[in-house]
Order: structure tokens, then C-alpha cells, then sequence
């Protein structure tokens, strides 16, 4: 189920640093989402989404965002995702997150996607043309590497298999790609095995980085919508949540640090980029396309 909404404005300036990916703007071109993911943290209330799952979409979207652009006196990276998945099933219908790109190649802007959705390889071309005007990344989140567990914990998304697969056609297309490796789910999917395979396949499917977060993040709605699934599931699993955090925000594997000291290892002996400072280095716009002074 669809909602047609109008937008104030579309692009947000954000501050660059090390502790997060390196674009320059963020956008979400949807609010809402379908893909049922048991953790999402758009769900909490201080992001004032309302029902969930009706998705809404932002109709004069591409219309703000041409004034924006042109407007803007420094050009940069565009970051689409962090609320909102831009190829989520309405994307078919409606088009905004194909349309803005072909926006961004026109006014020379680079883009950063985060998705689950197999469906970004359908606008690799125009990903093609924006990097070789700016600068184009993807990172695409993957948190199993068993196509089984994933559906029960990201029960309406691509498949990981699938994911990574989208991972390799972009990455042999020229655009660099990558997994965003979170959130780890205490007492599900923090294991061994889960970080050593999808080390493994980032490899044979050419990945260029991966970014992990050995746990989970939760809150008001999010927490309740969590739980539910959790005792739908993995029954039990919820106890051993409110046991072990309360209610605490940050909830991070008791088994994090030995998490970590494998991936990392993994990712050296791979030369898989890791570290933010190192990922970070991949977000740098075409020189010869970079805003010049009026003087």
C-alpha cells in the first residue's frame, strides 16, 4: 500500500568524517517500508513515520531535487538509503530513485545507495554514467550468509545470494561495491560461521568493502516489533534480551570482540577493505568534475 506525499525539501547536508561513509548529502525519496526486516530501527518513533508499512512517496520528489541541485553551490555525494530502501517494490511503479539518478548525471552529483534489493543492478548503466562524471557507490546490507536465515530475519528482500551476486555485477561493471555487514543479531546470527562465510563469498563475489556492527540497536517501536518476531521465530530469544540488555539501546553480542578479531583477520588476508578511515578513501568525486572557485 501506497501514500502519494508532497516534500519540503529533499537534499540534508551532513557533515563528513571518519565514523561514517563519506558523502556529502542525504535524501530519501520514499518514507516507509515493505521489506519486514524484524530489527529495523526506522521503525522507532522519534522518526515520526507513522504506519510503517504504508510506504509513501515523495511525488514532487524529482522536481525539488532538479531546484536543489541546481541550486547548490558545491557539488558532492548523495547518499539514498538510511531511512528508506530507494528500491523498495514501489520503485517499479514509480521510478524516483532511476529518475534522480539520471538527475544526478546531469548535474555532475556522485551517489552512495544502501540497499537490500537485488533491483539496484537494474539501473547499472546510469550507475556507470554518474561514476564516470563523479563518483557512484553501493553498499549493500547483508547480515547471513544461509539464504534460509536471512528470509526469516529479512523475510521480503532479495536473498542474500542474490545480494551478493548484485554485489559482483556491479563491481564488474566498474562501480565500486560493497557489504554493509549489520546489524549482528545477539543469540541469531552472531556466530562464527555466519562472519567466516560471508567473508568467504564477499571474496568470490569481488566485494570491495565490508562494514560491521556485532549487534543491534533498539528502541520503543522497534524494540516491540523485534520482540514479537523474536518469539515467533526463536522462541525464548526475547527473555534472554531483556535478561541480558534491559532496555538498553545499544545491544552489542557478548561475543563481539572475538566476532571482530576473525572478520578482521579475514578481511587482511583478503585485502577487503574494513575500517572507515580505509572505506572512506573509495568517496572522492572525479577532479576534473569537482565545483571550482568563482575567482
Amino acid at each position: 500500500m501506497e501514500k502519494i506525499i508532497e516534500a519540503k525539501t529533499l537534499l540534508t547536508k551532513i557533515k563528513k568524517g571518519n565514523h561514517w561513509f563519506g558523502y556529502d548529502y542525504n535524501m530519501n525519496l520514499y518514507r516507509g517500508c515493505l521489506h519486514g526486516c524484524i530489527y529495523c530501527d526506522s521503525r522507532s518513533e522519534c522518526y515520526e513515520v507513522g504506519e510503517f508499512e504504508e510506504v509513501k512517496v515523495k511525488g514532487n520528489a524529482l522536481e525539488l531535487l532538479e531546484k536543489e541541485l541546481r541550486s547548490k553551490r558545491n557539488r558532492g555525494i548523495i547518499g539514498m538509503g538510511s531511512m528508506s530502501d530507494p528500491y523498495n517494490p514501489y520503485e517499479n511503479k514509480y521510478q524516483l530513485t532511476k529518475k534522480s539518478l539520471e538527475l544526478m548525471e546531469k548535474f555532475k552529483y556522485g551517489v552512495f545507495i544502501i540497499t537490500k534489493s537485488a533491483l539496484v543492478l537494474r539501473d547499472k548503466d546510469i550507475l556507470k554514467r554518474v561514476d564516470k562524471n563523479a563518483k557512484a557507490v553501493v553498499g549493500i546490507t547483508i547480515t547471513c550468509g544461509d539464504d534460509g536465515l536471512g528470509k526469516v530475519i529479512e523475510p521480503k528482500v532479495s536473498l542474500s545470494s542474490e545480494r551478493f551476486k548484485a554485489i559482483k555485477d556491479l563491481n564488474e561493471a566498474g562501480i565500486d561495491a560493497g557489504i554493509l555487514l549489520m546489524p549482528i543479531l545477539p543469540f541469531v546470527n552472531d556466530t562464527l560461521d555466519n562472519v567466516k562465510e560471508i567473508v568467504r563469498l564477499a571474496v568470490i563475489n569481488k566485494a570491495k568493502f565490508i562494514y560491521p556492527y556485532f549487534g543491534v540497536t533498539l528502541r520503543d517501536k522497534q524494540r516491540e516489533f523485534f520482540y514479537e518476531n523474536l518469539e515467533k521465530y526463536f522462541p525464548g530469544t526475547k527473555d534472554r534480551y531483556i535478561k541480558r540488555f534491559g532496555n538498553n539501546y545499544s545491544c552489542e553480542s557478548d561475543k563481539a570482540e572475538e566476532l571482530h578479531k576473525l572478520f578482521a583477520k579475514l578481511c587482511e588476508e583478503e585485502k577487503i577493505l574494513y575500517r572507515m578511515e580505509d572505506i572512506n578513501k573509495l568517496f572522492v568525486m572525479k577532479k576534473e568534475f569537482e565545483q571550482i572557485s568563482l575567482f
